[in-house]
C-alpha cells in the first residue's frame, strides 16, 4: 500500500480521531491527550475550528448520532496514573469557534465509549480501563464496563442530575480495547482486556438485557476486524498484551476464534488501530508509539498477512480511514512528533 502525506498540524500529545457531520458537510475532530486543544478539520485536511482549548485528556469521541455537529467525549483522562477526575462530555457548537461544554457523567478511569443503536433505541456503553488508583502503575482495581439507555433528549442531563449508567460488567483487568462491529447479526462492541476479548451486544428490543460473549481469554490491548483473505468472513487482528508488542490474526475455525498468525517481528507500544475496506480488500492501518514508531498496513497477499510500511518514526495513538469523493483519505495522530496528518491512499 501506498500513501501520500498530504498536510500536517501541530498539537502536543495529539490522540484522539472523530468523523462529524456539521452543517451538511463531513468533517474530522482530533483531540489531545494531555490539556490541550480539541480542532475540528475538513476532510482535506485544512483547520476549520478550535473547539475547546482545554481540558483536554480525550480518550474518545463519538457524534451523537442524527445531530448536526453535537458530539460525546471523555475529558480529563491524562494517563492510566491520572484519570480519576475523567468524565463524559456533551459538546454543542453554538458559532464558529463557540462550542458549548456539559457534563454528561462523571466516570473515572473512563477510556473508551460509545454510542450502539438497538431496537430503535440509543445506548451508551463506556469502558473503564480501572476501577480504583493509590499510586503510580496501581493495577489492583480492575475496570468495567458501564452501560445505560441514552435519552433522547439530553438537556435535562447536566452536572447536577447525570446519566443513571450501571455496571454491566466488572473485573477487567487493564480494560483497554474498542472496536465497534456491525455485521449479519447487527451492531456490537468488542471489549479487550486482560481476561480477553468480550462480545458485548445490547439489547435486542427496549427492555430487553445486554449479553457478554468471550471470544477469546488470552490478553489483549486493541483489535479490529477486517476479511483480509476476502472469503466472506472478518478476521480479527489482535495487539498484545496491553500496550505490546505482538501483531496476531486471529481467524473463526468451527465458529471458535482461533490465532492463525503471530508476526514475528516486534511492534512496541502498539496502538494506532483501524480495520477498513481499501479498493476492495481488507486491510487493517496500524501504528506503535515506541522502537520504530511505524506507521503501517497489514494486508493479505494471496498466500500470508503481511505487514507495510506506510510511514516511518511518527507514533501513531490513532489512525481512521475515510471515504473523501473518489479518493480515500487517512488520517493518524503522530502523537510522538506531535502530528496531525492527513494523507490520501494512492494504491493498495
Amino acid at each position: 500500500m501506498k500513501v501520500n502525506k498530504i498536510k500536517t498540524h501541530e498539537l502536543e500529545k495529539c490522540y484522539s480521531i472523530c468523523p462529524l457531520t456539521y452543517n451538511g458537510k463531513e468533517h474530522m475532530l482530533v483531540a489531545a491527550e494531555k490539556v490541550n486543544k480539541c480542532l475540528l478539520f475538513d476532510l482535506d485536511g485544512n483547520l476549520e475550528e478550535t473547539v475547546w482549548e482545554g481540558p483536554g485528556g480525550t480518550m474518545t469521541m463519538v457524534q451523537l448520532p442524527g445531530s448536526n455537529g453535537e458530539f460525546l467525549a471523555t475529558h480529563k483522562f491524562y494517563s492510566p496514573n491520572d484519570s480519576k477526575e475523567a468524565k463524559i462530555i456533551l459538546a454543542a457548537p453554538k458559532g464558529k469557534d463557540d462550542w458549548e461544554i456539559k457534563t454528561l457523567v462523571d466516570l473515572p478511569f473512563v477510556h473508551r465509549f460509545d454510542i450502539l443503536e438497538s431496537g430503535g433505541v440509543k445506548y451508551l456503553i463506556a469502558c473503564a480501563l480501572k476501577s480504583g488508583h493509590e499510586y503510580k502503575e496501581d493495577w489492583s482495581s480492575p475496570g468495567q464496563i458501564w452501560v445505560c439507555e441514552l435519552p433522547e433528549d439530553l438537556s435535562g442531563i447536566n452536572e447536577e442530575n447525570q446519566l443513571p449508567i450501571t455496571v454491566l460488567k466488572e473485573g477487567l483487568l487493564k480494560n483497554h480495547g474498542y472496536c465497534r462491529v456491525e455485521d449479519v447479526d447487527g451492531v456490537w462492541a468488542a471489549v479487550a482486556a486482560d481476561n480477553g476479548i468480550f462480545k458485548v451486544v445490547p439489547p435486542a428490543k427496549k427492555g430487553d438485557n445486554w449479553t457478554v460473549e468471550t471470544l477469546i481469554e488470552e490478553a489483549a490491548s486493541d483489535m479490529t476486524f477486517a476479511d483480509f483473505d476476502g472469503d466472506g468472513e472478518k478476521e480479527m487482528l489482535v495487539m498484545t498484551p496491553f500496550h505490546g508488542d505482538t501483531i496476531q490474526i486471529y481467524k473463526k475455525v468451527d465458529g471458535i476464534y482461533t490465532c492463525v498468525k503471530t508476526f514475528e517481528e516486534k511492534y512496541e507500544f502498539s496502538h494506532g488501530i483501524w480495520g477498513t475496506e481499501v479498493s476492495g480488500k481488507g486491510v487493517a492501518i496500524i501504528g506503535h508509539r515506541k522502537g520504530k514508531r511505524n506507521l503501517l498496513a497489514c494486508l493479505y497477499d494471496g498466500n500470508d498477512y503481511v505487514m507495510e510500511v506506510l510511514d516511518e518514526d511518527v507514533g501513531p495513538a490513532n489512525v481512521r480511514v475515510y471515504e473523501k469523493g473518489e479518493k480515500t483519505g487517512l488520517v493518524s495522530t503522530n502523537r510522538e512528533i506531535d502530528e496531525i496528518a492527513f494523507y490520501e491512499i494512492e494504491s493498495v
